[in-house]
């Protein structure tokens, strides 16, 4: 399916977030998924997963979560972001990622795209899905949470923080959660111990959450991102599966 990609501006509460539209060139709505982007930002390699998305029949938006910051790019990426070597980097993404970590923030961010979705005559009506990837799983996740009225499904892929022993840990909040869910978590991942992904399926086990949870053996932190070096074609490959299981059942395209 031919795909035709854009850039679009979205009106928040905050300011206006820069992102990246793609979408079936066949002129009509189709349904609306949210693809959150991981800590290195909006970047070439997001906007191509996107256009994947869309070829099997979704409207997809990867918004800029650090845009009250700037527009993307924001941080100078090389082809090949090597994870090991990359501290200089890490400093500069570091204070945009835990600001847009904020609850509130993300909440406010959720409802301007949200509504743009509900706005925009190339989304259908009706629930959307949301895809996230390291940061992005954490703000898919609070997105099922704040706004159980829109969202049907959610996939946080190779996420880290979801159940910690902070007061405001997303996992607290779990009963607010109406849409189906899958995590595949990375092996051995220190932002996602097996510690916390244990206290992720009590929680959504407990709130009656619909759910998978799967960790992904042999797989490093970041295992979808094709531009870094942790990159991993195998989970890769079971990634883009589980997600398109997940939305070909709670959203037919």
């Amino acid at each position: 399916m031919t795909v035709r990609g854009t850039l679009v501006d979205i009106p928040t509460a905050d300011g206006t977030a820069d992102a990246y539209l793609t979408h079936p060139d066949d002129g009509r709505p189709h349904p609306g998924v949210l693809l959150y982007q991981d800590a290195f930002g909006l970047r070439p390699h997001l906007k191509t997963m996107a256009d994947r998305i869309a070829e099997a029949g979704y409207t997809v938006l990867v918004p800029n979560v650090y845009y009250r910051n700037g527009r993307a790019p924001l941080v100078e990426l090389p082809e090949l972001i090597d994870i090991e070597q990359c501290d200089a980097i890490f400093a500069q993404v570091g204070p945009l990622l835990f600001a847009a970590r904020s609850p509130e923030a993300v909440i406010r961010d959720a409802d301007a795209y949200l509504t743009w979705f509900a706005g925009s005559p190339l989304v259908q009506d009706g629930p959307i899905g949301v895809t996230g990837y390291c940061l992005g799983a954490y703000l898919a996740l609070r997105t099922a949470i704040g706004h159980p009225d829109r969202v049907a499904a959610a996939a946080g892929f190779h996420g880290g923080h979801l159940a910690t022993d902070r007061p405001d840990s997303p996992h607290l909040e779990a009963g607010r959660i109406t849409a189906e869910l899958y995590f595949g978590h990375a092996d051995q991942d220190e932002s996602m111990t097996p510690e916390q992904i244990t206290r992720l399926d009590e929680a959504l086990t407990a709130a009656g959450v619909r759910h998978r949870s799967e960790v992904y053996e042999g797989a490093g932190h970041g295992y979808t991102q094709a531009d870094t070096t942790r990159y991993d074609a195998v989970g890769d490959a079971r990634h883009w599966s589980a997600l398109f299981d997940l939305l070909k059942r709670t959203l037919p395209a």
